[in-house]
């Protein structure tokens, strides 16, 4: 059974069943999607084996720490293998899979009673992020100009500016299993999750330990992490282990010289065509059906495209240290990339 994503695919060779893990392999797909607008016209070449690796990279090395994860190794002709030992570079990922236990509806509010009677093999349902700093498009500022949030939750002692750097990272979470997510409070995300306090804390102080990982590998890079999300589970037994994929562009916020190391280059080209201005319109009138509103997006321009392929690679190349793909340094794909959409200035 294979289930799609926008970027990557889910082959289920045996499902997880009661107690007992399944496993499974991720396919990284050279697919992107900006604006929810599903698969775009162009491929970004070889961006899913770049994003397959440094994952493999980041688990590895948390498996060394000490970190329990889900991941399982790389395939390459049918064997498992670690990083270090791949002839050329994979885009599939063997993992072991939990079960998915989705709340249900009940009177117009969400029932998380299925957690308070599970004790394992589940992916817990929330999604935790850290912040490094507060980008000026960051959800803090909504959510603080809304009131829903204020300073204080995240241990900051005046309103923070657009752009800060923070002094010490913050922790935010959301919801994970909804029809649409929604940052809560951490005292909702120990209830809906029915996590123990110590089990709470424990999810937090691994979040501060990627953090801190993926902050050093990143710089080796010349990269900045200003941000990223992980996930979690519990294993057979409870524990609490790591799953779906961490510490890549996808999942992380990186930037070099303040540009962002992403397909939000994508977006920012984008952001400047008629296409993008009839999608803001369409999703104004009927945020159900916008896309049957507005005709597909054009490609990018061939020679943006290329650039945004060698950036994936090259930005593998430089966490991984070890040199798959054929292409110049980070830094000079970064200039050609500044060069060509004049707003990265």
């Amino acid at each position: 059974m294979i289930a799609m994503g926008s970027v990557k695919d889910l082959r289920v060779l045996e499902k997880p069943k009661g107690n007992k893990s399944g496993i499974g392999e991720f396919v990284f797909s050279d697919r992107y999607s900006v604006f929810d607008w599903g698969e775009m016209p162009n491929h970004i070449k070889n961006k899913g084996k770049a994003l397959c690796l440094m994952g493999a990279y980041f688990f590895e090395k948390l498996e060394d720490m000490g970190i329990k994860t889900h991941y399982v190794g790389l395939v390459e002709d049918g064997r498992i293998k670690r990083i270090d030992e791949l002839e050329e570079a994979s885009d599939v990922m063997r993992v072991k899979l939990l079960r998915v236990l989705k709340p249900k509806m009940k009177d117009g509010k969400y029932d998380y009673s299925i957690y308070k009677r599970e004790r394992g093999n589940f992916l817990i349902p929330l999604e935790v992020i850290y912040r490094n700093s507060l980008p000026p498009g960051s959800s803090i500022f909504r959510r603080l100009k809304e009131g829903s949030i204020s300073p204080h939750d995240f241990g900051l002692e005046k309103m923070p500016e657009p752009g800060e750097k923070l002094a010490a990272p913050i922790l935010d979470v959301s919801t994970k299993l909804e029809a649409t997510d929604r940052y809560i409070k951490w005292e909702e995300a120990k209830n809906i999750a029915s996590l123990t306090d110590e089990e709470m804390e424990k999810i937090k102080e691994i979040t501060l330990t990627i953090n801190d990982l993926i902050t050093q590998e990143a710089k080796k890079a010349g990269l900045v992490n200003e941000d990223g999300k992980v996930e979690y589970g519990f294993d057979e037994v409870r524990q609490i282990m790591l799953v779906d994929v961490l510490g890549t562009p996808d999942e992380c916020r990186f930037t070099m010289d303040d540009i962002p190391v992403s397909k939000e280059v994508a977006r920012i080209f984008y952001r400047d065509t008629e296409w993008y201005e009839r999608v803001k319109e369409a999703k104004s009138k009927n945020r159900e059906r916008w896309k049957d509103m507005v005709p597909p997006p054009p490609p990018l321009p061939t020679r943006l495209a290329e650039l945004l392929s060698m950036m994936y690679q090259a930005t593998c190349n430089e966490i991984v240290g070890i040199k798959f793909f054929d292409t110049p340094s980070l830094k000079q794909i970064i200039k050609e990339i500044k060069e060509f959409i004049p707003l990265l200035d």
